[in-house]
């Protein structure tokens, strides 16, 4: 791993958490209306690729259309937590974050380790975008 920029990590720490904010906000119904969804939008980077725990290659659009469309369908119980964040590679304005997303939706509890690559943009809310994300499963959704 390179030196790199220090606040970087911090920086990206900061959006993965403060994005999983909004998720849980934007997909409680009882919230969902106090959601800005460009606050989404505007750190969401041109040419994002992510892969789902399934496997699936999704573009930025695909994510973006997935995200507004999931607006207000969990109930107040739905809940995201992250753990393990940690740095991965890193330059002097990109970076590799690794973390465990926990979710409970519908009482029912699943894991997913994630890769995430940002990269510095002085409009985004934390100084960074996502650029790349690849989860996989360490707990599929109980049934």
């Amino acid at each position: 791993m390179s030196a790199g920029n220090p606040t970087l990590f911090s920086q990206a720490s900061a959006e993965v958490v403060g994005l999983h904010r909004f998720f849980v906000d934007w997909f409680v119904a009882a919230r969902a209306d106090t959601v800005d969804f460009s606050r989404f939008e505007d750190v969401m980077g041109e040419g994002l690729t992510m892969i789902a725990p399934s496997g699936q290659i999704l573009d930025r659009d695909a994510v973006i259309d997935h995200v507004r469309s999931s607006r207000a369908t969990c109930d107040e119980g739905f809940a995201i937590s992250i753990e393990d964040i940690r740095p991965g590679w890193q330059t002097e304005d990109s970076i590799v974050v690794l973390y465990v997303e926990t979710q409970l939706r519908g009482g029912k509890r699943s894991r997913r380790q994630s890769s995430a690559v940002f990269t510095t943009s002085s409009s985004a809310p934390n100084g960074v975008e996502w650029r790349h994300l690849h989860e996989t499963w360490l707990q599929v959704p109980e049934r």
